[in-house]
């Protein structure tokens, strides 16, 4: 028995099949892999692969569609599902038996009840047959007056019911947003079968920081399933009796750290870090000249050397670095960022190599939409997994250097649309494109450099703006695709404010104004809020959508 595994392109997709591979292995249970970024490759990867496959595990994907409707496999085909994406298709959630989800299951899915939303065939074949001339006795025709009128009363009733049918599925499927990371859940299932190890352990606490660095779940539930990682990690990775043997150059240790949410800067200098990590850019406002005199403000107030904060962080004075956090928090909140410490992880390669768990976020993502090369996605896709095992140190750090160069291109690009009044309000929502020729654009082709970007401009533009109702405002932004074809990229996120339940309402908008307009658009993507347009239809579909949100 083969199993044909369908994993999507993101980090946390990539750490739950980390796992999942290495339960295969424990097992001897053989299986082929195939990434796939969107839609068209999933159809492609199935028709190619139904015949010699029975079992179907999908990572990331194949939750939130109707997914029997569109892939039309045979009965004995059967397809399990480890996927954050909500709202679950109802029709998966039914189906008893081609389709299998896996779900923790204190998730809260909000699911319609069955029969809310599912009617019997049976009581609706009743309604026709039984026509008579009328030419009968009297007893006869009442029966007949009777079953008419009985047969009125069920299309009413059916009626009614169809339109309540209606409005649950809008409530239910309005909103997009994301559950437990696939990650924590495939660890979940390790745990359950006594097969957890300390490299599992680790990657769904990467999955669940990939989640927390793009954005997609809440605070409050980030914070929840930190509290979940932490017991694990007490359980794992308790320092033994013997000491020499949990000393040993090869060991791998996960330690809980309440550390500094600046990008990268263990392997970076703080300068650059602090210039290029969202948080403290947008809050001390560095595009602005202004904001570089803060920024060395701020740096006095430490009373940090610009020559120290300007030096690899490894090279740092050490007398320095012995209360670096608690004197970066302190003088933080003078500043305004009263947030700048976080709850994660850190890892241990033996005695030289320490990574936070954001560090390998970065560098995964960087490496999965590495634009340098052009090189096929598949080979990207590798490399980015390859780069999650211990054995491949060097791969992590090329992730590493090419995430410091991303994060130095959306920081630019941000400042360049800030500065130059790039991000418009559109009435219902904030848009901005960026031109072809923009440095970096071919970059934000890719879907989650391009979310990444948005979130971070929106966070700035909220920081710069003086207008109220404007930092209430969602944000659309659209980036050239393939130029030769004359299509773009577009990404919509919801309005960045504290209470933020990060549910996001342009998956379903966006399908709406497509429709209504006949643009020419590809849903591809598995993230229903992110669509590739042609670049004529723009104007009409964004016409579209501001009278539809209005």
């Amino acid at each position: 028995m083969r199993v044909l595994l369908l994993v999507a392109s993101d980090v946390d997709a990539l750490c739950a099949c980390k796992i999942l591979q290495a339960l295969f292995q424990c097992d001897h249970v053989q299986y082929t892999l195939v990434p796939v970024s969107g839609w068209q490759e999933l159809e492609t990867a199935f028709l190619e692969h139904k015949d010699q496959f029975q079992y179907f595990v999908l990572i990331n994907c194949g939750a939130n569609v109707d997914l029997l409707e569109i892939l039309q496999p045979e009965e004995d085909t059967f397809f399990f599902i480890c996927d954050t994406h909500r709202p679950i298709n109802v029709v998966n959630v039914y189906n008893e038996t081609q389709i299998k989800l896996l779900v923790k299951q204190d998730d809260d899915l909000e699911i319609p009840a069955y029969d809310d939303i599912f009617r019997d065939e049976e009581e609706d074949e009743d309604d026709s047959g039984n026509e008579s001339d009328g030419s009968e006795p009297s007893g006869k025709r009442k029966r007949f007056e009777e079953d008419i009128m009985e047969r009125t009363m069920k299309r009413r009733q059916r009626r009614e019911w169809e339109a309540r049918r209606r409005e649950i599925l809008f409530d239910y499927e309005q909103y997009e947003y994301h559950g437990t990371s696939s990650a924590m859940v495939m660890f979940d299932l390790a745990w359950i079968m006594s097969k957890d190890l300390n490299d599992m352990l680790w990657w769904a606490i990467v999955g669940l920081t990939d989640q927390w660095v793009q954005d997609k779940i809440t605070q409050m539930k980030y914070v929840t399933d930190i509290g979940t990682l932490q017991r694990h990690v007490s359980r794992h990775n308790h320092r033994n009796e013997d000491e020499e043997n949990s000393l040993s150059i090869d060991c791998m240790r996960i330690a809980f750290e309440y550390d500094l949410r600046l990008a990268l800067y263990q392997h970076w200098s703080l300068f650059e870090s602090l210039c290029n990590t969202c948080y403290t850019s947008a809050s001390l406002k560095l595009w602005s000249v202004q904001g570089q005199k803060r920024l060395q403000e701020f740096f006095a107030d430490m009373g940090l050397p610009l020559k120290q904060v300007k030096q690899k962080f490894n090279s740092m004075d050490i007398s320095l670095k012995e209360n670096l956090q608690e004197m970066i928090e302190e003088s933080a909140s003078k500043f305004g960022m009263k947030n700048l410490r976080v709850q994660t992880f850190s890892i241990h390669f033996g005695f030289k190599n320490k990574f936070l768990a954001s560090d390998i976020v970065y560098a995964t993502a960087s490496l999965m939409e590495n634009i340098e090369k052009d090189e096929p996605g598949t080979d990207n896709f590798i490399k980015a997994l390859d780069s999650l095992s211990r054995s491949n140190l060097d791969k992590l750090h090329q992730g590493l250097e090419l995430a410091k160069k991303q994060l130095r291109a959306i920081q630019q690009t941000v400042a360049s649309c800030i500065c130059t009044n790039l991000v418009i309000s559109q009435g219902p929502f904030l848009y901005c494109y960026l031109m072809e020729g923009t440095p970096d654009v071919k970059l934000f082709s890719k879907p989650v450099s391009l979310c990444l970007l948005s979130k971070y401009l929106l966070k700035s533009f909220v920081c710069s703006t003086k207008n109220k109702r404007c930092k209430l405002l969602p944000l659309i932004v659209a980036a050239p695709m393939d130029v030769e074809q004359g299509t773009v990229i577009m990404v919509g996120i919801p309005p960045e404010t504290e209470s933020s339940d990060k549910k996001n309402f342009f998956g379903r908008a966006f399908e709406k104004a497509a429709e209504s307009t006949n643009s020419r658009t590809l849903h591809n993507h598995f993230d229903m809020s992110i669509i590739e347009l042609k670049m004529e239809d723009r104007s009409k579909f964004l016409d579209a959508l501001i009278s539809l949100l209005s």
